[in-house]
Order: structure tokens, then C-alpha cells, then sequence
């Protein structure tokens, strides 16, 4: 066995041996009764709005990290729909509709005064979706963030937008300001200690991080070389796993870093309902053999992605030192394969300045790297 897989078979050990304390069972009916009362708790922070457009939140659980609850990427910002007659706009808040009259007739100029006006609104009901959303973030850890009770000392809970995919639509019929990063966190430390009146709801409140940042539509050549790099390190003829199809989509956050967006596949289905795998070779094999060989490789899949992001992500110039390298992975469907649904690899850029300055060795550096797996397939 090589050196890479005895330390990802030691990971996985690891992690195991930390979740033996918890009943899986209850852990999963914790998860999702606080799913049900996060979006309570959103949906009426939102008010009116809140019946438009179903919220859907989804919880996972990672020993030694804790639990993370995702909400969607685009749930928080406001969409104006802007029709070709111009003559009535329509905008919704994360989950409800105001149809507003325009003037029958307007200029040119007016017409660009108009979508300014659009802008500043759609701006200022951005940050009102915000606002609410992290209003009931924290309420929902303040009051019920005890409802986990499994959790050990210095795991944490996670509310964050941030998912395995940038915003989802795009068009020319619809005008959106920047997405916002939302994470709102709470370690286990300080909620059991307000359950236990160790400190009163005020100073739990206080000691919440809460982190925004705006997705830019800047272009930093050094940020779309590492899209095209992995783009191309994940082809079906170099990679040994797992396989993209297409470009690497990214994110470039203001004061936060830059979020690059995988999906990956294991195979190419053929017309008589077998399966091609092109990264190991193998063709025509049936359901089973694809799923037998996916769980095969996945531990292998996020070892090679952490060393490339480790080697590759150095070369990064415009990272600062307290900004974040991640990668979000949506993996390839392998129901009943007990591999996560998505995963999530963050570094910040002083840990990849320090490797590539050798100030660190390669398994300190990649031991900096924090993994985040999503619900099991």
C-alpha cells in the first residue's frame, strides 16, 4: 500500500473513531427536526415573502467538525424580472412577488435612470434578506442550537449559503446585484454553555461569527489559469478517479477568497444500460461493478484533489494571506455507496504561501487543509 493511501485509510480511521460516540439514528432525527426549525424560523423572519418560494435546507453531520446546515446559493438574493414591453417589473425577496406599474412611455435616458433605480433596489433588498437571514441564524443557535445535543466539545454549527455550486441562473431577462457569501457559526463550547447559564444569551450572541462577503465579477488572470488547470487535470485521459465534464466555474469573493465549483463523474452510461469508465479502463461493467469500484476510489479522489490543490493552489499571487482556497465538490451519484454527496476542501492562502516558500513541509502544509463532507449518498 502507498505512503498516499496508508495516510487517507489513517484519516478515515480517525474520523470513525470519533463519530463511535454518536447514535447515528438520533443524530439523523436531530438533524432533521433542526432542518425543519431553521426554515420555520427563516420563513417567518421573512414575513409575507416567505410562502412564494419553498426553502429547502439540507444538514449534515462530520465528526470533528460538526454539523453545517446549507441553505441554497441564491435563496437570499432579490431577482428583478425585467420584460421586453417595460411595462411593469417584478421583483421577488427570497420567497414573495411586487409587481410594480411603470410609465407607459420613457427615453432612452430615462430608461438607464430606471435600471439604476432597479439596482439600488435590488442592493437594498439584498442586505434586508440578509439581515433577516442572519437574525434567524442566530436566534435558531441561540435557542436551539441545544437541540444537538451529541455534539462534542470543539465541534461547531454552520449556517452558511455557501453550496457545491455557483448561482444556479442566469439570463438575459434577469438582473441580480453580486451574490453574498452568508456563514454564520457557533461552537458547541458556547452553546452548552448557555444552556447550562455559564454565560447569558447576550454574550452567546457576542461571540457568533458571522462572516459576509460579495461575490465581484472581477477576472484575475491567476484565478482563471487555476480554473482551466483543473478543468484539464480532471479530463477522463489524466485523471485516475473522478472525471469533469467541461470548465471549472469560480467565485471571487471580497475579503473571503475564491470558491471553485466541481462536479465530478465516475462513468459514462452506455445504450444497453451498462457503464463505461474511462479513468481506470473499464467498459461495460453493470451497476454493482461501477459502484463497487466508485467506493473504491473516492478515498483516492480526496487524497490527489488535496495534493493538487496544495501544488497548484500555490502558484495563486492574488490570494491573501487570511483569504481561502476552496473547492466544492459535487461527486458522482453512488446511492447506497455510503460516500458523501459533496465535499468541501479549504486553505488559507499563508498556509499556501508557506509551502510554496518552504517554510512548511508538503504533509504539514496538506494537514492545513480542512475537509467538509457532505450527507452520505
Amino acid at each position: 500500500m502507498s505512503r498516499k493511501l496508508i495516510v487517507a485509510f489513517m484519516i478515515l480511521v480517525a474520523q470513525g473513531s470519533l463519530a463511535q460516540g454518536v447514535d447515528q439514528e438520533r443524530m439523523n432525527r436531530d438533524l432533521r427536526v433542526a432542518e425543519n426549525v431553521l426554515v420555520t424560523l427563516i420563513q417567518q423572519k421573512m414575513e409575507g415573502n416567505r410562502m412564494f418560494f419553498p426553502l429547502s435546507i439540507t444538514a449534515s453531520y462530520q465528526a470533528g467538525v460538526g454539523v453545517t446546515f446549507t441553505l441554497p446559493a441564491d435563496y437570499t438574493t432579490p431577482i428583478a424580472l425585467v420584460f421586453p414591453a417595460r411595462s411593469y417589473d417584478v421583483q421577488s425577496v427570497s420567497g414573495g412577488v411586487v409587481r410594480r406599474q411603470l410609465p407607459a412611455a420613457q427615453g432612452e435616458g430615462d430608461e438607464w435612470k430606471l435600471k439604476d433605480r432597479q439596482q439600488l433596489n435590488l442592493d437594498s433588498l439584498r442586505d434586508l434578506s440578509n439581515e433577516r437571514i442572519i437574525e434567524a441564524a442566530r436566534d435558531f443557535l441561540a435557542d436551539y442550537g441545544s437541540l444537538l445535543s451529541q455534539l462534542p466539545s470543539g465541534e461547531k454549527v454552520v449556517i452558511t449559503n455557501r453550496g457545491d455550486q455557483p448561482r444556479a441562473w442566469v439570463g438575459s431577462l434577469v438582473s441580480a446585484p453580486s451574490r453574498m457569501l452568508l456563514s454564520v457559526e457557533a461552537s458547541t463550547d458556547d452553546i452548552n454553555a448557555l444552556r447550562n447559564a455559564r454565560i447569558n444569551r447576550d454574550e452567546f450572541v457576542k461571540r457568533i461569527k458571522v462572516t459576509t462577503a460579495e461575490v465581484t465579477g472581477e477576472v484575475e488572470p491567476d484565478l482563471e489559469l487555476l480554473s482551466t488547470i483543473f478543468s484539464r487535470l480532471y479530463r477522463p485521459d489524466l485523471s485516475k478517479t473522478f472525471f469533469v465534464d467541461g470548465t471549472i466555474p469560480y467565485e471571487r469573493m471580497k475579503n473571503f477568497g475564491v470558491v471553485y465549483y466541481m462536479r465530478v463523474f465516475s462513468a459514462n452510461r452506455t445504450f444497453n444500460s451498462t457503464y463505461d469508465m474511462p479513468t481506470v479502463g473499464l467498459k461495460d461493467v453493470n451497476q454493482q461493478e461501477r459502484d463497487a469500484k466508485v467506493k473504491e476510489l473516492y478515498p483516492k479522489f480526496e487524497s490527489e484533489l488535496k495534493e493538487n490543490i496544495l501544488e497548484y493552489g500555490r502558484t495563486l499571487k492574488s490570494l491573501g494571506d487570511q483569504e481561502q482556497l476552496v473547492f466544492n465538490v459535487a461527486l458522482t451519484q453512488c446511492y447506497q455507496c455510503k460516500i458523501p454527496s459533496t465535499l468541501e476542501l479549504s486553505i488559507l492562502g499563508s498556509d499556501l504561501k508557506a509551502y510554496n516558500e518552504g517554510k512548511t513541509d508538503r504533509q504539514t502544509a496538506l494537514s492545513k487543509i480542512v475537509s467538509k463532507r457532505g450527507p452520505d449518498q
